[in-house]
């Protein structure tokens, strides 16, 4: 098949590269230089979004935000602009995360332009991308969600259709909620450990063993007290997300207390100048409220 690929940062260019292993057509278009990866693997560089539209069936988006997907789907040169091609119906791919009720809103726009549309925000950072392991949150029309599953397949392994679109996105920012809560509960352990004087890696080592045991805990309690912050997910797109959740509860007139708490940690590293950092950096901003770090270095 032609695909499309839109984005090749740190989650896009492994998620492009299983596309090409798995003997498809690569078409592709990033605001930087194209890695070298998806040279050798027999991508093409496009000018633009709209060229990669016109020779791709199906274009997957993974850019980072809102006004990206946007801009790449209605700005100049855009993808919208090459619809509705000609033959079989071209289908875009959004895997961004995004807000929810933007993502409606384009939905409605291509389809009005004769194509089809499906959010599939992804979880699993960039391990789970070079792994082929993401977990996939589907939202749009059932058939369309059949007909792209096969290529979702080559990206990840927990695929799930959750609705209509825009369900897709939601169940993504409510992912995040999760995973910001979890990040913000092991640092405050972690950091009341090394406080007390406990060896913060023993701490870690003896919770895995109990109910507090967690994905989290394992990876980024352990990214923690390594002090390896090299980005997987950045702070400033776990900002955005969480944004995304307070945004979404304010217009449905829910409180997220927590949520709110989290997001403000978030903002307190990020001025500390580590929103480029793993969102297991986060740490960072209890470790300067306490004056004391988990782990050296």
């Amino acid at each position: 098949m032609d695909i499309g690929f839109i984005g090749l940062g740190i989650m896009g260019t492994p998620m492009a590269l299983h596309l090409a292993a798995a003997g498809h057509k690569l078409y592709v278009h990033t605001r930087r230089t194209v890695p070298e990866a998806i040279v050798a693997a027999g991508g093409y560089a496009c000018e633009h979004a709209e060229a990669v539209a016109r020779q791709a069936e199906v274009v997957f988006l993974m850019v980072p935000d809102t006004p990206d997907v946007e801009a790449v789907l209605f700005g100049p040169h855009g993808v919208a602009a090459a619809l509705p091609g000609t033959g079989a119906r071209k289908v875009v791919v959004d895997m961004s995360s995004i807000s929810p009720t933007a993502t409606k809103a384009f939905a409605t726009r291509i389809n009005d332009k004769g194509a089809d549309y499906i959010d599939a925000p992804v979880s699993g950072g960039e391990v789970g991308a070079k792994a082929g392991s993401l977990t996939i949150m589907c939202g749009g029309d059932a058939s369309v969600f059949e007909r792209v599953k096969p290529l979702l397949e080559k990206m990840g392994k927990n695929i799930t259709l959750v609705g209509g679109n825009g369900d897709g996105q939601t169940t993504k920012v409510a992912n995040q909620i999760i995973v910001a809560l979890n990040i913000a509960a092991v640092s405050e352990a972690l950091v009341f450990a090394a406080k007390a004087g406990a060896d913060p890696a023993k701490v870690r080592q003896a919770l895995m063993g109990g109910f507090a045991a967690s994905r989290i805990l394992e990876v980024h309690g352990e990214r923690m007290i390594k002090r390896t912050f090299a980005p997987g997910f950045r702070i400033k797109l776990h900002q955005k997300d969480l944004n995304l959740a307070l945004q979404g509860a304010r217009e449905l007139g829910v409180a997220l207390p927590q949520t709110a708490s989290a997001s403000q940690l978030m903002q307190a590293a990020a001025a500390h100048g580590f929103a480029d950092l793993d969102h297991s950096a986060l740490v960072k901003a209890l470790e300067l409220m306490a004056d004391h770090p988990v782990a050296e270095g």
